[in-house]
């Protein structure tokens, strides 16, 4: 196969011969230099990409896509639930009572946020039949007769109790009796029906889910807050949370998932693009390093730049040669260090190495999450920086004077 002259004469150049040898590791050095780079773009950005796509996962997975309100009430919570699954794209709607207690069992006490749900409906906006780890969700309705009453329960807070499925704790709520000493908090004896998981510390350590008709006798309300919905698409939330409005009158309100975790996301993307901006200057060392072993080597080559130019060999085509290789140096990098970070954020996810408090990232471990278009964007850029890197010793190349060069030889 016929090699191409400037790129037969870039690889003669980078072929490590006993008198170049310092030329040839100065390259070499170069060519690791763009490699560490590129790799650490890549598991950084595998990083940030597989912590924010874990942690929307999991706010999805465990939060409604839509909050939805009614500021004249809701008394028939079936009804309700009905209406809002015509507007389109709405694939489930659940009611909710939220409030906040003091759960006790032993000698453990500690804060507890009360969710009321329809256990059949509940499962259409949230993961929680599949979070069951044990008991039964249906069972939180109870069994009926002197029974006490059924709640689920999150297995951090579960652990912290120090309880099991068919266990007994005991609720206390603000709201109480009545009395001349003022209102006295009301506790209520329940029946853990079962223990889950949704995968988010802040569920798993604090909440508690009971039936509708328990959280109302708990709470002392007459009817349940809010509607939860779930729609096809995650991404479309925002925009059928503003028709909802619009189709059925002003007197409904609502929220998404997107407005409420913002401020969280944004600082995720924020970070990302710091963080890549931090390490992509390691790129831009590499690419120095380039252009100093191209300096070293045109200086070195002054006289075979000479003799080449005397043979005939065009401004252009000396040009090329230090292009072509200064090129290669950035292409071997540039693979080497994608192969490698790609093979490192694997294994880095797949072995969970890095561990994490998850009452602080809501995650035990690190997740590491390749994106064919992340890695595109890398490989790009840092082929470019190297390409931009060739321009100025290429072109202080050609310009040699032959004459010059071979004054003193």
């Amino acid at each position: 196969m016929d090699v191409p002259f400037e790129l037969h004469v870039a690889l003669r150049y980078l072929l490590a011969k006993r008198k170049q040898a310092f030329i040839s590791l100065v390259s070499f050095i170069s060519m690791l230099g763009v490699g560490v780079g590129v790799m650490a773009v890549v598991v950084a950005l595998a990083m940030m990409t597989g912590l924010q796509l874990e942690l929307q996962d999991r706010i999805v997975g465990s939060n409604p896509h839509i909050y939805v309100w009614n500021t004249d009430g809701i008394v028939d919570y079936r009804a309700e639930a009905e209406k809002l699954r015509q507007v389109p794209r709405v694939a489930g709607a659940a009611p909710a009572i939220l409030g906040q207690g003091l759960v006790s069992a032993s000698r453990e006490t500690v804060p507890i946020q009360i969710k009321g749900i329809d256990p059949v409906l509940e499962q259409q906006v949230t993961d929680i039949r599949k979070g069951m780890l044990s008991g039964s969700l249906d069972a939180v309705t109870g069994t009926g007769g002197d029974a006490p009453d059924g709640i689920l329960l999150g297995k951090d807070l579960a652990t912290k109790l120090g309880v099991e499925v068919g266990d007994a704790v005991s609720v206390l709520t603000p709201q109480g009796t009545l009395s001349p000493m003022g209102m006295i908090p009301r506790a209520r004896r329940l029946r853990v029906a079962g223990i889950f998981s949704l995968r988010l510390f802040e569920f798993d350590s604090t909440y508690g889910y009971v039936s509708i008709e328990v959280a109302k006798r708990l709470l002392d309300k007459d009817q349940v807050d809010l509607v939860q919905l779930r729609v096809d698409d995650i991404w479309a939330a925002p925009e059928v949370a503003k028709t909802i409005p619009l189709r059925l009158g002003k007197q409904y309100l609502t929220e998404d998932w997107q407005a409420m975790n913002g401020t969280l996301f944004s600082a995720l993307w924020l970070e990302k693009i710091a963080v890549s901006l931090a390490i992509g200057l390691i790129v831009m060392v590499a690419a120095l390093n380039i252009v100093a072993s191209l300096i070293l080597l045109v200086m070195d080559k002054n006289r075979d730049i000479a003799i080449l130019k005397t043979m005939g060999a065009s401004v252009k085509s000396v040009t090329v040669i230090f292009m072509m290789q200064g090129l290669i140096i950035g292409l071997v990098g540039t693979t080497a260090g994608a192969v490698l970070g790609v093979s490192l954020s694997r294994v880095l996810d797949r072995f969970q190495l890095i561990r994490m408090p998850a009452d602080v990232y809501q995650v035990s471990y690190l997740p590491f999450t390749v994106v064919p278009l992340d890695i595109l964007l890398v490989v790009s850029m840092a082929v470019l920086i190297c390409f931009l890197a060739t321009i100025y010793p290429s072109r202080q190349a050609a310009r040699l004077d032959p004459a010059q060069a071979l004054r003193y030889e």
